[in-house]
């Protein structure tokens, strides 16, 4: 049966009774007029209100430039598809090819032999991403605007540094595209993505360089670079960051990302009740089978292979096999063989996972985390961040491993595949899509100590579902040390209690999460500002 007709019938089934639905109305209902304290008063006139229904999720920054260098390995090619879903919501400004330890095309005339690298001609990844988001595109664009077109986003697609593992002894087009987005003079920052080695990116910081060093002009170039560049990787897979980067552009901001959840390590920390999202049959359902994006998406044993001729750290597109039966065919079995369909890895996804626009401004400062996971910094480098060591508290109290990623993997998932439909249904009406929150104080807020905050929330959802409102304080990432009392007034109305002892500057983070019918979530981060 197809999504749109399942997703109908689930419609039908939940239209009588409603579980729980928020018109705007009754969310705004006793919000417009604040009584003493600054608890909503009881009565207070609807109509003395502005409701806005079809008001898009509201931001306090906007959306920063990104490009993303990568390899081609095939959880380059799964990030590379996940992206592309979300493309309306994340500024893409370049997609370069680039090499790593793991990767590189090598160069006969240089005697380089090429290393797990597509053969001559083939389709590389980032195209195949593209083509697969072209043949879905009349359908992207019926259920949200921002959709880049495809030829769009093919003029961004460059190569950058390839041969060799670490190479950046000559400008490519790739690193020419990253140096002109360094050096213009659009505002914000520039997030520059290392899915492989970040040896691309070091050539265009290399070129701006030999360009600048020893000129009149040096410094303020290298103030405006380092001011705008954020630099994101999961791990290094090569030396260039350490070699050359870092010793250049100290001032730099670097985000480690590296994060299991995504990965090829997902099933030892997503958490026991989320397992299910990396099962063969989740995935059949729900990604391997729908359309273009999932055709092209890599599952376990679906007999595909990344590089020209025997790979053996290459065993993914095989089922069936035991890890003692892999390695006497001569693979190299580093991660367990798993049933034929099921989730691979996504390790690059975290890299853009926090520029996603979903409410939590995952972006707009490593600790605040989000979809991307949550950074801590570097004791003796103000400027290193990274998601090792960023502890967050479960219900129960215990710390799991990665749980600043895990905590949201099912909203991800779901997220994920509700947009998977999207891809292959013409009408609107025939999908889910996220609800809508808006916050009527706004979403960064000043407060005095043992003050009392109102939060209104008006909630819509553009299909018309039920819609549960929940809220919680995000504590890892606001400064403030200890839990808050957030208080339910009513369907929409919330007030947050600033404890008293609090201390200019120090920030509260509550999360407001609007979940539907078919657990498609939306969020808002609401900071408050100690006075």
């Amino acid at each position: 049966m197809k999504f749109h007709a399942r997703f109908l019938a689930r419609r039908a089934q939940s239209a009588s009774p409603p579980r729980r639905k928020f018109a705007a109305a009754a969310v705004i209902a006793g919000l417009a007029v604040a009584g003493a304290g600054g608890v909503p008063a009881a009565g207070a006139e609807i109509a003395s209100a502005e409701v806005r229904t079809d008001a898009a999720t509201p931001t306090s920054a906007s959306a920063p430039r990104t490009i993303v260098t990568t390899d081609p390995e095939l959880d380059d090619l799964n990030s590379m598809l996940r992206m592309l879903l979300y493309s309306n919501e994340i500024n893409i400004v370049g997609l370069v090819y680039s090499a790593s330890q793991h990767h590189y095309s090598g160069d006969p005339e240089r005697g380089i032999q090429p290393k797990r690298w597509p053969e001559p001609g083939a389709r590389l990844h980032i195209d195949e991403a593209v083509d697969a988001y072209a043949e879905a595109y009349p359908n992207l664009v019926q259920h949200a605007d921002g959709y880049p077109e495809p030829e769009h986003l093919r003029s961004l697609i460059r190569t950058g540094n390839i041969a060799n593992v670490g190479d950046m002894s000559e400008p490519t087009p790739g690193s020419d595209l990253i140096k002109d987005v360094l050096l213009d003079d659009e505002p914000g920052q520039v997030f520059l993505q290392a899915w492989g080695g970040p040896n691309t990116i070091a050539r265009a910081l290399k070129s701006i360089e030999e360009e600048y060093k020893d000129t009149p002009e040096w410094e303020t170039v290298y103030d405006k670079v380092v001011t705008k560049t954020v630099f994101t990787s999961w791990g290094q897979q090569d030396t260039t960051f350490a070699t050359y980067i870092k010793p250049t552009w100290p001032d730099i901001e670097h985000r480690e990302v590296a994060t299991g959840t995504w990965g090829y390590g997902a099933r030892g920390v997503v958490l026991p009740q989320d397992q299910f999202y990396l099962s063969a049959e989740w995935m059949e359902r729900n990604v391997s089978s729908v359309g273009p994006f999932g055709a092209s998406y890599r599952v376990w044993g679906d007999g595909k292979q990344m590089a020209a001729g025997f790979d053996n750290e290459d065993y993914f597109g095989l089922s069936g096999y035991t890890a003692a039966e892999l390695r006497a065919m001569g693979y190299l079995v580093w991660t367990p063989p798993q049933p034929k369909g099921s989730w691979i890895s996504e390790g690059d996804s975290s890299n853009f996972a926090l520029l996603i626009d979903n409410g939590l401004r995952n972006w707009e400062h490593p600790s605040w985390g989000g979809w991307g996971g949550r950074q801590i910094q570097n004791p003796t480098d103000p400027k290193r961040w990274s998601n090792r060591g960023a502890l967050d508290a479960a219900p129960d109290g215990s710390m799991p491993r990665d749980y600043s990623t895990t905590r949201f993997f099912s909203a991800i998932q779901e997220d994920f595949a509700a947009r998977l439909q999207w891809t292959v249904t013409e009408n609107f009406e025939d999908a889910n899509h996220a609800p809508l929150l808006d916050v009527r104080q706004g979403v960064d807020i000043d407060a005095d100590a043992g003050s009392t905050v109102p939060l209104a929330v008006a909630v819509s959802d553009p299909d018309g579902d039920d819609v549960e409102l929940t809220s919680w304080q995000y504590r890892e990432a606001g400064t403030y040390p200890s839990a808050v009392a957030i208080e339910r007034r009513g369907s929409g109305a919330f007030t947050v209690r600033v404890p008293a002892d609090a201390e200019p500057g120090q920030t509260i983070h509550v999360i407001l999460q609007a979940t539907d019918a078919y657990n498609v979530t939306e969020y808002q981060r609401v900071v408050i500002t100690v006075n």
